[in-house]
């Protein structure tokens, strides 16, 4: 298979409540017109990107019942409960708890759905 930028990411799978997020172009320059070194803004606190894969959700296991009677077939050990975020949100993550990954060239974060702070989300951005 031949990577493009379109597929790259596509073989990828987040875990339970992980999300993938490309960090934001950040501004090389203040409102006022100052140049800021290249890692002043990696040192912030809060972050902000565009998700771009997102986990099943927080793990919840069966309740015992279902697995009492041999006649009952059950299909899956584990359901989820799916994240508030989507593919394509912007969001503002803190920094604390994000691991910083490089990616076929790109850089990315992996973030717990805990540390997300804030969502917006463009209804219209994929139509």
């Amino acid at each position: 298979m031949i990577l493009t930028k379109d597929n790259k990411l596509k073989n990828i799978i987040m875990v339970g409540d992980r999300v993938l997020i490309k960090p934001k172009v950040t501004q090389e320059r203040t409102e006022s017109g100052l140049y800021l070194p290249p890692g002043v803004q990696e040192k912030e606190k809060v972050q902000s990107g565009y998700v771009i894969k997102v986990g099943p959700g927080y793990p919840v296991p069966l309740p015992p019942d279902i697995e009492d009677e041999p006649w009952k077939e059950v299909d899956e050990r584990v359901r989820y409960i799916p994240l508030q975020v989507k593919e394509g949100d912007f969001v503002l993550f803190l920094q604390k708890g994000a691991v910083e990954i490089q990616y076929e060239g790109e850089r990315y974060y992996i973030v717990p759905q805990h540390s997300i702070l804030m969502i917006e989300r463009d209804e219209d951005l994929f139509n």
